[in-house]
């Protein structure tokens, strides 16, 4: 097939489109892209004769690029000069010197920085963990020393193609955003965010109790149009038929992602978008109402592929304009053997650092879990899918979906490290997300206990 037929183009400063209004894919027959989850690992795991893992391991390794969500920080706490934050992601996630090697052992090759553990432990944890991932060869984006640095794309060269990334966060700390220079104030070190706005949605009749609340309280000034949202000790209030939460993206890190993106393309045959999120929450199986326009925005102005993160479970799949979003890819690595640990998270699970360990914080907060969350009990946390998507005649052509089990019923010290599930688990992972992935029009086909997404060539699906 002439490829040519199949592009459209527009002037040399926009470059070429397909013919869906997309900025076209450029990556030779075969390119296969494997991503994942979260990796929240604190140790190296292939020096451990698992032949389980080791069968993911080659699945990494047969990829032109591979990506996870590096959810963690890397140094040697002996020579550290940092120190853990007041505000930080949930834990102080911290990993041995070692796991910069061993990531790049078991085939990693890129990754996303910009989650809300990104800088747990300051800006000095989030430079040695860049050091420390230069030094092994593994591109990483979403952080750095201004937001210009932090929200630019980073880029690998792969024999099929030159491959951008970027990275950026809906879930942050709030000081852990960075900001460019203005005037004479410097930049600031961070990541690259993008902020929410939320809103919570009410019944009629209960927003207008509401709004009685609110002309109650001591200093309100009532407005004459008084039709619109309430807003309520800092909280905005609408009507819907549904109660849940509503999401409004702001509009300047709307349009600096989607430039980011932009320029990405222009400068590489694939581009990959990254966002971090655990809106609305992590007991939420479905995204929030503002990622799937998001999603479609990022692909029409040139993602290849979309990686959603955060809730640490999976989400549905949709194929949109012919390229893969995943709305959650959950965990790929679990192995959280925190230590050391901040005085402030043994505070907040109720333990003294001169009686109680750094495991026994651990595994009380792995029971608790953010606000009304249900903790990571829950066994729907420990299982997840790699993903395999490979590209003909630059479209997506199949997305493999390979179940895996972090081993959830197993003791602290070796939970975490997936294998590959069992049939009947495959089974169970696979048809929840048949079910997850209904609502973006997916089908997905289980085939030997492995999920198939098959495009026809030139489907707008």
């Amino acid at each position: 097939m002439n490829q040519e037929k199949n592009v459209r183009h527009a002037d040399d400063r926009d470059g070429p489109y397909d013919v869906d209004g997309s900025i076209a894919t450029n990556v030779a027959d075969g390119f296969t892209l494997v991503a994942v989850g979260d990796l929240i690992v604190t140790r190296p795991l292939t020096r451990r004769r698992d032949p389980d893992f080791a069968a993911l391991v080659r699945i990494l390794h047969d990829a032109d690029v591979t990506f996870g969500n590096m959810e963690t920080n890397i140094f040697d706490i002996r020579s550290f000069k940092g120190s853990p934050q007041a505000e930080y992601g949930g834990a102080y996630h911290v990993s041995l010197p070692e796991l910069g090697p061993d990531l790049r052992e078991m085939g990693f090759n890129i990754v996303g920085r910009a989650n809300n553990h990104s800088l747990d432990w300051g800006v000095e944890g989030m430079r040695e963990t860049s050091q420390a991932l230069d030094r092994s060869g593994i591109v990483h984006a979403g952080v750095g020393e201004n937001l210009a640095q932090a929200g630019a794309s980073r880029f690998l060269e792969t024999a099929r193609g030159r491959v951008a990334l970027v990275s950026t966060a809906a879930t942050f700390t709030p000081l852990s955003r960075a900001a460019d220079a203005a005037g004479e104030a410097p930049g600031r070190p961070g990541l690259n965010s993008l902020r929410l706005a939320r809103s919570i949605v009410v019944p009629s009749a209960m927003l207008e109790g509401l709004k009685r609340v609110r002309d109650a309280l001591p200093g309100f000034r009532h407005d004459d149009d008084d039709s619109g949202p309430v807003v309520l000790a800092g909280t905005t209030y609408k009507a819907g038929d549904t109660a849940g939460y509503s999401y409004q993206p702001e509009p300047t890190d709307v349009t600096g992602i989607l430039r980011n993106v932009r320029q990405g393309k222009q400068l590489a045959d694939f581009c990959i978008i990254t966002n971090h999120g655990h809106e609305p929450g992590n007991w939420s199986q479905e995204p929030p109402d503002y990622e799937q326009a998001f999603a479609h925005r990022l692909i029409e102005a040139g993602a290849d592929a979309y990686v959603g993160h955060g809730p640490h479970q999976l989400r549905g799949i949709e194929i949109y304009k012919g390229r893969p979003i995943f709305y959650s890819l959950g965990n790929f690595i679990m192995d959280d053997l925190r230590t050391p640990i901040g005085a402030d998270m043994f505070a907040a699970q109720g333990k003294d650092p001169r009686r109680d360990t750094d495991a026994e914080v651990t595994a009380a907060e792995m029971g608790g879990g953010y606000e009304s969350d249900p903790g990571f009990s829950d066994p729907v946390f420990y299982e997840s899918v790699v993903t395999v998507s490979r590209f003909e005649q630059n479209r997506l052509a199949e997305l493999r979906l390979i179940p895996i089990d972090l081993g959830h019923g197993k003791r602290l010290a070796n939970r975490g490290v997936p294998r590959v599930a069992s049939a009947p688990r495959a089974r169970v992972i696979l048809e929840r997300l048949q079910i997850l992935s209904q609502p973006f029009g997916t089908e997905i086909a289980i085939e030997n206990e492995v999920g198939v997404i098959r495009l026809r060539p030139n489907s707008p699906r």
